[in-house]
């Protein structure tokens, strides 16, 4: 244990706050700099057990912070000031709540009787983030006395159980002074706060398994894999091979499903199910008559749409309640891990509805691969497909919204190399995409993001943080003057006012840009040298390696590829 500091009121409050965290197994805190919150942070600070990272911006830091909650899945401490500080906050727990991602958010603020009356930097920041949460408590005022530190305490073992779904914020008003000024009285206190005033470590607790006892390998079965952010994702791959071997069902798996990275060879894993199902014919003959869904549906609107006009009987597994169901099937959904799921299907199995869904499958990606190679233009589907065959094993993949994660849905061919791919689809914004990033790769495996020109200007605060990343960031920018994922949509056909207001192009020296932040760049124009750069990635550091297509042209070669490979 960390020394407590006695020094006045705040500083035991803070610092008895921060070992309980500690006890229950924080080890990273991102702090936005402020004066209401300097008791939090000072006692952060000082603890040899916690990491405590300052970012300017809250916006960014609530990013950051997110990115390595989702790394870990362990939650991280976010502090900020009294006032609108913690407003900035408010996008990245969306994302948390959407995605169950743990985060613990401490706004400081100012005590009720300085509320109200125009005092400085003083919002109404009760339930601030609404429902967006999955708890919210305010502290007490700090009193030094056993019984409110054993309340302190108890609150705080309560907010880090409650984030093992989702963000919690607390409201911490603190009288002044804020810095530890010497207060007599309060080292009274110590020898009160001892070994028996601290609790063991819980336990780690086991999920029950869920079992499903039916026959279903006389059912003609189809198992789809959702995004997953796995605490193992090898483990995770295994169970749901294992799902897909009791039944004879394949696998249709998202590029942000484990089980898309981690399929050995022969495994009945389906990628290209979106040109699959483009096909009328094709889409027809493999229609299931029963679908187990895991976390959530894909990406692909056509596969969403497939699944809808289908209506096959459907059992969706997450571990995160509230319904997963977007497509409103003849769904019952369960709420448990996925690899607390087992399968009893009984019977003897029948292999020809998967074996045609293979059959599919390798003619798609041949014709894929043939293409691909063939393809001497920069065009940005190549970069998704490219990046599957080329990073090393293990790397940590950050994909995000728009045309990236949709071109890794589309291009990623199933692969045995371990990629764990990283992307906000909670709500599916291009907030945080930088800073998510950088807090993914911060401790972590070498890492890469794929994203667009707007998605990272969005975001570009994110840089500030940079310098202080602990681990290597390898940036692949498709940079195509404006929002790629625009040019899909019916509204591409309305000029004016598309272009300025849809596609929303951007003139950024991207160059000029990483210069003002010290971070390297480096301009792709051929496929060997982006081939070469993925190949070994570095141990540290920030850089961006810049790719720059033709948004309208590319968007026809991606409509186009799409077609030939269903018609194939």
């Amino acid at each position: 244990m960390n020394p407590l500091d006695f020094r006045n009121t705040n500083a035991v409050w803070s610092s008895v706050l921060v070992e309980t965290l500690v006890r229950c197994g924080l080890r990273q805190a991102v702090i936005s700099p402020g004066s209401r919150s300097t008791p939090l942070t000072m006692a952060l600070a000082a603890h040899s057990d916690v990491e405590a990272l300052p970012v300017l911006d809250e916006r960014s830091a609530a990013f950051f912070a997110l990115g390595a909650a989702r790394r870990n899945r362990r939650a991280v401490l976010l502090v900020c000031t009294s006032g609108s500080a913690g407003a900035h906050y408010l996008p990245a727990l969306i994302e948390a709540r959407e995605t169950g991602t743990p985060l613990i958010v401490i706004t400081a603020d100012r005590p009720p009787e300085m509320r109200e009356c125009a005092s400085g930097q003083t919002i109404d920041q009760q339930k601030l983030f609404g429902d967006h949460v999955a708890w919210y408590h305010e502290f007490a005022v700090p009193e030094v006395s056993l019984e409110r530190l054993r309340y302190l305490r108890q609150t705080i073992r309560q907010a880090w159980s409650r984030a093992a779904i989702g963000p919690v914020h607390l409201n911490a008003p603190f009288r002044d002074p804020l810095p530890p000024l010497p207060e007599a009285g309060v080292g009274d206190l110590k020898p009160r706060i001892d070994d028996a005033f601290w609790f063991q470590p819980d336990a780690p607790t086991t999920t029950r398994g869920l079992s499903i006892h039916q026959k279903l390998t006389t059912v003609r079965g189809l198992i789809v894999a959702g995004g997953a952010a796995a605490v193992d994702p090898e483990a995770y791959a295994a169970t749901v091979l294992d799902l897909a071997e009791a039944t004879g069902w394949p696998i249709l798996a998202d590029a942000l499903s484990p089980v898309r990275h981690h399929a050995p060879a022969g495994a009945p894993v389906i990628a290209a199910y979106d040109a699959i199902l483009r096909q009328p014919e094709m889409a027809r003959d493999l229609a299931p008559r029963y679908v187990l869904g895991l976390e959530s549906w894909p990406t692909s609107k056509v596969l969403r749409e497939w699944l809808g006009s289908c209506q096959a009987e459907t059992l969706l597994v997450s571990p995160h309640p509230g319904s997963r169901d977007a497509i409103h099937g003849r769904t019952r959904e369960v709420t448990a891990p996925v690899e607390a799921l087992t399968i009893d299907a009984g019977g003897a199995r029948s292999l020809d509805y998967r074996n045609a869904w293979l059959d599919a499958e390798h003619q798609a990606q041949r014709n894929l691969a043939a293409w691909m190679e063939d393809c001497a233009d920069l065009f940005e589907g190549k970069v998704a497909w490219l990046m599957g065959r080329t990073l090393p094993t293990g790397t940590a993949v950050c994909v995000a919204n728009s045309m990236p994660v949709r071109d890794a849905e589309y291009f990623w061919p199933t692969n045995q190399r371990r990629i764990n791919l990283f992307a906000s689809r909670g709500a599916n914004g291009i907030d945080g995409t930088l800073s998510t990033a950088l807090g993914v790769a911060h401790r972590g495996a070498p890492t890469v993001l794929l994203t667009g020109d707007l998605a990272l200007l969005h975001d570009a605060n994110g840089f500030l943080s940079a310098a202080q990343l602990a681990g290597s960031l390898t940036i692949v920018l498709i940079n195509n003057a404006g929002g790629g994922i625009f040019e899909h949509l019916p509204v591409a056909k309305f000029e004016p006012p598309f272009e300025r207001y849809f596609a929303t192009p951007q003139s950024v020296d991207f160059g000029q840009l990483c210069g003002a932040h010290n971070v390297a760049h480096q301009i792709v124009d051929e496929w060997a040298i982006l081939e070469r750069e993925l190949r070994t990635l570095p141990n540290e550091g920030v850089r961006v390696l810049e790719v720059r297509t033709d948004r309208k042209r590319d968007a026809a070669t991606r409509k186009s590829l799409l077609r030939q490979l269903a018609r194939r």
